[in-house]
């Protein structure tokens, strides 16, 4: 989908849909906004239920201040005004109340960002707005003097948070990651120490793309056809879990001994489909197509174990909060989460980038899982049913192991339950 190509009151009527059904807002609460290339503000309105939004309901506001519309204009309308007029920049403003962004906004904190290496890169240096009433000329004020000392994401004191971009997807793509941060942050103080990236570590993971030579890929068999078809409904699914953002998660399936089938780098999950997938062959790409910048961690794993055929990159928060701190995940809480994941290694950050052969050898069958400091988790199955399973069962047995510390000690499966576990369904 070409969002630029996609009327203002549509864009608007998409994102908010995105963030009411992503359990962002409420059905009043929250308000977006877009400047076109007119000068016109195209605007959500007032008081009109954020999940039974149409196109006919956004609000046209000309230069001049006339209002075009059937309602009123969002009660927030002078702020976004403001931040327009302070940042030509900008030509698109998210406002709303997640859960997660308020808990710091009622604690005047601003999350940290250095916990995961794409945060930064996308929300920069955010800032704090002092508390005014919704709606006021001062809150406006408040707002876009934060945003005229270049700030593009500013937390709002007891009230959410305020996001520029330059268009509407990038502002919810900066939303959406911050939101998911901010969660990693909460569930990781509940269990550990956070672990904070340096800038310098930040850099590292931010070299270039890999560059392989490129294919022209002139007949998709009907196998491949399938694979591409099923890939898409699970990242969907992904997606709607809050297990991937809309630009972060990774499935790969495997088509034959020399090539696989990857999600494309830097494409809406959401809206992912077949003809988006990237096909890997002897190393080399599918012609005018970008992969994963994991692509060849998944080479080399299909390469050393023909019993994997797919694999699932993700950073769902419980699980990340692992990842973040030094707390030990142990898969020892329910029969299900030993047998689906057995011995959950974490290795080192960058270890999987840097040293691709040592991470592939810790690969197995009893270690189909690895948690990757400060990175993300990567999941293997021998089907793309077995692999989406093992991750939902890591992410729910992480909220588990989390919630437990508020109600006593964990008591694990014991060796010899374990052992009988082994036996009962042959896992040795």
């Amino acid at each position: 989908m070409d969002f630029q190509m996609i009327h203002p009151a549509d864009q608007l009527v998409l994102i908010m849909q995105r963030i009411y059904e992503y359990g962002l807002t409420t059905t009043s609460g929250g308000n977006l906004s877009i400047l076109d290339e007119n000068g016109d503000i195209w605007i959500t309105p007032s008081g009109i239920d954020k999940g039974a939004l149409r196109n006919a309901d956004m609000i046209q506001v000309k230069p001049d201040g006339q209002i075009i519309g059937i309602h009123k204009p969002s009660v927030e309308l002078p702020f976004h005004s403001k931040i327009y007029k302070m940042r030509p920049d900008i030509k698109a403003v998210l406002h709303a109340h997640p859960p997660n962004l308020v808990a710091f906004s009622l604690a005047r904190v601003i999350p940290e960002t250095h916990l995961l290496p794409n945060v930064p890169r996308l929300c920069g240096e955010i800032s704090m707005a002092a508390y005014a009433v919704p709606g006021s000329d001062l809150l406006g004020e408040y707002n876009a003097r934060e945003f005229e000392k270049g700030h593009n994401v500013v937390m709002m004191e007891n009230h959410g948070c305020v996001i520029g971009a330059d268009d509407l997807f990038s502002a919810f793509r900066i939303f959406e990651t911050l939101d998911t941060s901010a969660q990693l942050q909460i569930d990781a103080v509940k269990i550990g120490k956070p672990r904070v990236l340096s800038d310098e570590e930040i850099k590292m993971r931010e070299q270039s793309h890999p560059v392989l030579d490129e294919f022209i890929h002139k007949t998709v068999s009907s196998q491949e056809r399938a694979i591409r078809r099923d890939m898409c409904r699970y990242i969907h699914r992904s997606y709607e879990q809050r297990l991937f953002t809309s630009t972060q998660g990774t499935f790969s399936h495997r088509l034959d001994e020399n090539s696989f089938v990857i999600t494309p780098y830097n494409k809406d999950r959401k809206l992912m489909e077949p003809g988006d997938m990237v096909t890997i062959k002897k190393g080399m790409c599918e012609m005018g197509k970008r992969p994963s910048r994991s692509v060849l961690l998944h080479e080399a794993i299909y390469k050393a174990h023909p019993e994997i055929n797919c694999i699932l990159i993700a950073l769902p928060p419980a699980i990340m909060a692992f990842a973040v701190t030094d707390a030990e995940f142990d898969s020892r809480t329910i029969p299900e989460s030993y047998i689906n994941l057995r011995d959950v290694k974490k290795v080192p950050f960058l270890y999987g980038t840097t040293n691709i052969a040592d991470t592939v050898k810790l690969l197995g069958k009893k270690t189909p899982v690895l948690i990757m400091e400060n990175e993300c988790v990567l999941v293997t199955g021998h089907s793309l049913h077995a692999a989406f399973d093992r991750l939902e069962v890591l992410e729910y047995s992480a909220k588990a192991l989390i919630s437990v510390r508020d109600i006593g000690p964990l008591v694990p499966i014991s060796q010899e339950e374990i052992a009988e576990i082994d036996k009962a369904f042959k896992l040795n």
